[in-house]
């Protein structure tokens, strides 16, 4: 609802100054995350790196650096792998075809000239320079395909020239793996299992994706519940935070993280190497994953009583342990119905 010739404004004084990547990933692997996924180009149609393809780009800004090669680069130098966001709708190129549609601008600015076929030629212009001139890459991360077009020719471009990348569901074709977002757990707390690869996707921020000064922080208790779902079925989890205009990471951002990281630490044994197992306990509200004989019950949605029903289960275990904070839990067998 900003007029182009408005917003185009605010690149000129966009200067993420302190930008650091080397800062991004200490936090990165701090935290226990084990991938990034950058935004290259977000709906607005800006460019995060030196594209060939339009002017409106970050080396047009005062900051004058490509801040995809530098992240490239320090991904590298680490050995972190490095994915690619790409957003298909655009509000800033005159041939995408805006029709109102969500996550589109209303109606085609002035001097616009809606194109479909000149868009994707455009379009893998640029999916061609970021799978050309920033080393190896692991992932790309299409959004919002409005039209729904389908055009496997794509990602069959990118498999190509970067054959170590997966590529979500979101693109022109139905992909590597699906992306639920925002609270779409009804999928893993119904089967407590993917039937296919699954990375969901939810911001710390309860009402943006982006930086907002007006943030509503979701709990710690909630996010370690979200990611607790997905893991405990086998999926990935991709957590974002939105950067100040400076470039920093959000100082109650950065310790939501760490926190989590810390408790990331105490429990990750329950999700490696081990198998959701959905028929062991009849009980819908805990998942249950498996490693040879030791069980991990995960109760992702927190206690109401100060004990819980392991039913059907009927053999005492050798110990169990709370994995948090390493107690021993009191348990028995009850013959009670």
């Amino acid at each position: 609802r900003i007029p182009r010739a408005q917003y185009v404004k605010y690149a000129d004084e966009f200067n993420p100054k302190k930008f650091n990547p080397e800062q991004w990933l200490d936090l990165m692997q701090e935290s226990g995350q084990q991938y990034i996924t950058i935004t290259t180009k977000h709906h607005d149609g800006f460019c995060m790196w030196d594209t060939k393809q339009t002017a409106f780009n970050i080396m047009n800004t005062p900051y004058k650096k490509d801040i995809i090669g530098m992240l490239a680069d320090a991904c590298h130098k680490r050995k972190v792998p490095l994915c690619f966001y790409y957003s298909i709708a655009d509000w800033n190129h005159k041939n995408y075809p805006n029709l109102g549609r969500h996550h589109e601008l209303e109606k085609p600015e002035p001097g616009d000239s809606p194109d479909w076929d000149k868009y994707m030629t455009f379009l893998k212009a640029q999916v061609k320079e970021l799978c050309s001139n920033y080393g190896t890459i692991h992932g790309f991360w299409w959004d919002m395909n409005v039209p729904e077009y389908y055009d496997p020719t794509v990602n069959d471009m990118i498999r190509k020239l970067q054959p170590d990348a997966i590529i979500n569901n979101r693109g022109f074709d139905e992909g590597d793996y699906g992306t639920p977002e925002r609270n779409e757990d009804k999928d893993a707390n119904e089967a407590r299992a993917f039937k296919g690869a699954t990375e969901a996707c939810e911001s710390l921020d309860s009402l943006s994706w982006g930086y907002n000064k007006g943030a509503e922080y979701y709990t710690d208790r909630h996010l370690t519940g979200s990611i607790d779902r997905y893991f405990s079925a086998s999926a990935n989890y991709l957590l974002n935070v939105g950067p100040t205009a400076e470039g920093l990471i959000p100082e109650t951002s950065a310790a939501i993280l760490k926190r989590i990281g810390k408790w990331y630490a105490s429990v990750k044994t329950s999700y490696e190497a081990v198998q959701p197992v959905t028929q062991i306990i009849t009980n819908p509200e805990v998942s249950v994953t498996r490693r040879n004989q030791t069980y991990y019950i995960h109760f992702n949605r927190g206690l109401s009583t100060n004990g819980f029903s392991l039913n059907p289960i009927n053999v005492m275990p050798e110990k169990a342990v709370l994995l948090n904070d390493g107690r021993s839990v009191e348990c028995s067998i009850s013959m009670v119905p």
